[in-house]
């Protein structure tokens, strides 16, 4: 199973760049690979300055060896071994009225002494962070979800919409990220669900990103923005910052597995603003936006 997910993770990061250097039309992603000294490495890719896209990444690794202490505290286990592997991807657009994405999908197995498995599961989602509210895009994005969920069981689009509304929720602000999407984590073999299947669910959400992003970005790229709208969107790339370096989980697994620093913070903007006090104006764009993340909208 590792080494099937591997593989399609690396095919699917080709696809990601291809189609996003494609809609931006000036930039390519660089190319980074990269070593880990304990076991395994990556492969990571970052586009900036382009046309449409200021900054992003779309990064593979494949990562392995002894459980780091921390995270065997995390399992509640002793001495273990294990692999884990993954595509994680954040696009920060230039254009304020593009929304910035994320989505990531991954693997991991643990082993006990004999080099056999002991657990294993699957985990990701995407999840979609306007700056002003289309809610065109917010449909779209959430079918197009719903549609990749539906096609292995009905419940699982309501369950993960669920989980993602949960998870990205900036606590200390009182409010969402974004405007949500899928998020699963620990999808283990059951009686219904073997990992074979799981493996077929997770791809089939990985194989819908493009579909759920592209036409979003293509509709919003040309419209024309203030430099209000822009100081708008710095702020609020401040509460994403804020998110990744406060809850987010997969950041704190690759700081505490001595993952690569370089591939861990491509996440964060490039530009940036903490305004004191900062708030919108009643009846505005800005203040809609707001509405909308402080609780869970059902956009499908």
């Amino acid at each position: 199973m590792k080494n099937k997910f591997y593989t399609y993770i690396q095919n699917l990061q080709d696809q990601i760049c291809k189609g996003l250097e494609d809609i931006d039309g000036i930039a390519q992603f660089r190319e980074d690979l990269w070593e880990r000294p304990e076991g395994g490495g990556g492969r990571t890719r970052v586009i900036e300055n382009g046309n449409v896209f200021e900054k992003g990444g779309v990064n593979i690794s494949a990562v392995h060896g002894k459980l780091p202490d921390t995270m065997r505290q995390l399992f509640g286990v002793g001495e273990a071994d294990f692999f884990a592997c993954g595509l994680s991807l954040v696009i920060h657009p230039k254009n304020p009225m593009v929304p910035t994405v994320h989505a990531n999908w991954r693997y991991f197995e643990m082993y006990n002494e004999n080099g056999e498995i002991i657990n294993q599961w699957f985990g990701g989602g995407q999840d979609l962070t306007p700056y002003y509210l289309f809610e065109e895009d917010a449909k779209h994005f959430h079918q197009t979800c719903k549609t990749a969920c539906d096609k292995h069981n009905p419940e699982f689009y309501p369950n993960y919409k669920k989980k993602c509304d949960e998870y990205f929720w900036n606590a200390h602000r009182f409010e969402a990220r974004g405007i949500g999407g899928l998020f699963f984590d620990y999808l283990k073999e059951t009686e219904t669900m073997k990992m074979e299947d799981w493996y077929n669910f997770v791809t089939e959400v990985g194989n819908s990103f493009l579909q759920a992003y592209v036409p979003i970005v293509e509709r919003r790229k040309d419209l024309s923005y203030s430099e209000a709208q822009r100081t708008w969107q710095e702020i609020r790339r401040g509460r994403y910052v804020e998110f990744n370096l406060v809850h987010d989980k997969g950041t704190l697994f690759g700081l505490k597995t001595n993952g690569r620093i370089e591939s861990i913070l491509m996440s964060l903007p490039p530009h940036v603003q903490w305004v004191y006090d900062h708030h919108a104006e009643v009846g505005s764009e800005e203040e809609k936006l707001l509405k909308v993340l402080k609780e869970p909208v059902d956009w499908v």
